[in-house]
């Protein structure tokens, strides 16, 4: 099965159809809900929902994720009727799968609640489709229209010294370039104040698009990042490294502990970054989609989105 831990949650949605064809007698049947069974409409739709909210249950390597809504209606034609379900979460996957078991299931329910008064051939369902879903990668894009430069700083006395290997910051630098990055320069400094404001000044007066720290953002005497960067920004955007801090949480007990800020320096976007291999790359996963947004449509890009930015 995919590992999907390392995904944001997000508002999902998805709405897939699906259509029965039957003769006119049976239309007629749907629209006054009198069968020997009950209401073919009625019953349709509730079992629509409890497919959706079981699709796990029924689709082999299916993630379960908490359904918050489901809904089944329909659109009634002279020999047809076209099942709509729509079913939102928010969740790290997305629910395009139990919008096509909802609209299957009740589309069966139907054909089985109308087979007794159709000959079989006169029943059939076809064209069983995703029509719209909205949320995740496709919604929320993680990587550049254009190339914007980067560069990544790691803060570690014993990766300087050449004492213990550099992981977190490369994973950062490489995820950068997948993300369409370019180009990304990355250096390794020791923990040291005057260092890290030069280092980043001149990255800031070289136009570099976005600067991100590793390392230093804890509460040891050593960890000098935040401190050394909170006063050289502009413009702090806390959200940024509260949704980082949020979304590791999740993960383990101690990303509260992180003291990572993150914001404009001049036209530069700057995010400090935990120094541990996990704690970066769940950095990165929660932020990434913000960062390629900020980079595209704010200061660097030539607009500030207000609020949550334009297109929410």
């Amino acid at each position: 099965m995919k590992d999907v831990s390392q995904k944001p949650d997000s508002l999902r949605v998805a709405r897939a159809t699906a259509t029965l064809h039957a003769p006119a007698t049976c239309i007629d049947l749907l629209r006054t809900g009198d069968t020997e069974k009950g209401d073919p409409l009625k019953t349709a739709r509730v079992a629509g929902i409890l497919a959706a909210k079981r699709t796990d249950e029924l689709i082999p390597l299916c993630h379960p994720l908490p359904i918050h809504r489901a809904d089944v209606h329909y659109e009634l034609a002279d020999t047809s009727v076209r099942v709509i379900a729509e079913v939102q979460t928010i969740g790290p996957t997305g629910v395009e799968m139990e919008a096509l078991t909802a609209a299957s299931l009740a589309a069966l329910t139907l054909y089985d609640m109308l087979k007794p008064y159709a000959e079989p051939d006169e029943l059939h369902i076809e064209d069983c489709r995703l029509e719209r879903k909205t949320g995740g990668k496709s919604h929320y894009r993680r990587t550049l229209a254009t190339p914007h430069s980067a560069a990544v700083v790691v803060l570690s006395d014993t990766v300087a010294s050449g004492a213990k290997r550099d992981t977190a910051g490369a994973y950062v630098r490489d995820a950068l370039v997948e993300a369409g990055f370019a180009p990304v320069e990355y250096a390794v400094i020791a923990d040291d104040a005057a260092v890290l404001g030069d280092l980043v000044g001149s990255l800031v007066d070289g136009g570099i698009a976005l600067v991100i720290t590793v390392g230093g953002t804890g509460l040891g005497p050593r960890d000098i990042t935040v401190d050394t960067i909170r006063p050289m920004l502009d413009v702090e955007i806390p959200g940024i490294m509260e949704a980082a801090r949020a979304f590791g949480q999740k993960r383990m007990p101690f990303a509260m502990l992180s003291r990572g800020v993150a914001g404009y320096v001049r036209d530069t976007l700057v995010a400090t970054f935990p120094g541990s291999r996990g704690g970066a790359s769940e950095s990165l996963a929660a932020t990434l989609p913000g960062l390629v947004h900020l980079l595209e449509t704010g200061r660097s890009g030539g607009r500030h989105p207000g609020g949550y930015g334009e297109g929410h």
